[in-house]
């Protein structure tokens, strides 16, 4: 890539991570993470976090899925309950059953972000993507620019009426996204001071992976940051007040031509209590 146009893109990119690079993280957040049956939850699509935080400008158009997984195991899409950048929410959640439900939403792989060798050197480290070091160290590429396509996957847990069942698999199972933070138990079944979670890459427990823990209401910096173990687990002290958030990212390598050097996933997952 060369060329004014390329120039200006990367300083912008550059603009937009600096000096945290956890700006690019995206979340669902409900006004209400408890809400009775038939109630009209608004939602907002939130990125980045204290001063940097705004909601998302994100297109209709990126948006591969959103879509909810009902207690009973029933996926209903959510695309109709949309409509983004309203004048204060950019859609609705309703629920016409109780228990414990999980929002979904994916977007595609056409975002992208550029950086000079030393700033993306950086976010590398600091966001724990040792892939990418390690490739960029094998194949001599400490001192070059890169670029990466990425995509956000996030989902919310929503309590509506009553518990139910404990735990259900729509949220202690993998739900088919790329990057994905599971939790091992429903935070809402009991109140715990421990949170297990675990990490899955295109179906496959990650080892390596930083997961942060943040609180919202106060989410300058992360409460929690750890790494997963070989299995692809984490755990954090949590208390069962406020609102949550995990996120984490991984990327790979793009060895084919391409524009891009790297393809990226940002994945979070909110919770909260009354």
């Amino acid at each position: 890539m060369s060329g004014p146009g390329i120039v200006t893109a990367t300083l912008l990119a550059g603009l937009v991570l600096a000096p945290a690079v956890h700006a690019h993280d995206f979340w669902i957040q409900p006004q209400a993470y408890w809400s009775e049956v038939n109630a009209s939850i608004p939602i907002t699509l939130q990125v980045g976090h204290g001063m940097q935080r705004q909601r998302s400008q994100i297109r209709s158009s990126r948006i591969a899925r959103i879509v909810v997984f009902a207690p009973d195991g029933t996926v209903r899409d959510l695309r109709e309950n949309l409509h983004l950048r309203g004048a204060s929410d950019d859609g609705h959640l309703h629920f016409e059953t109780s228990g414990t439900h999980v929002v979904v939403l994916e977007t595609d792989n056409r975002g992208r972000s550029a950086l000079p060798a030393e700033r993306f050197n950086k976010y590398v480290q600091e966001e724990g993507l040792t892939a990418a070091l390690d490739y960029r160290q094998r194949t001599s590429k400490m001192a070059m620019d890169a670029a990466e396509s990425y995509r956000r996957v996030t989902k919310s847990i929503v309590q509506v009426g009553k518990l139910g069942t404990p735990c259900g698999s729509h949220i202690t199972s993998p739900l088919g996204l790329p990057l994905e933070i599971v939790l091992e138990q429903n935070p809402y079944a009991e109140a715990r001071s421990d949170l297990p979670v675990r990490v899955f890459f295109e179906g496959q427990p990650l080892a390596g992976a930083l997961v942060k823990l943040t609180r919202l209401e106060h989410d300058e910096v992360p409460v929690e940051a750890r790494r997963t173990d070989p299995s692809g687990r984490a755990s954090f002290r949590l208390t069962p007040t406020g609102a949550w958030l995990l996120n984490v990212v991984w990327t790979k390598p793009v060895t084919g031509p391409s524009d891009v050097d790297f393809d990226t996933t940002f994945s979070s997952l909110t919770f909260g209590f009354p």
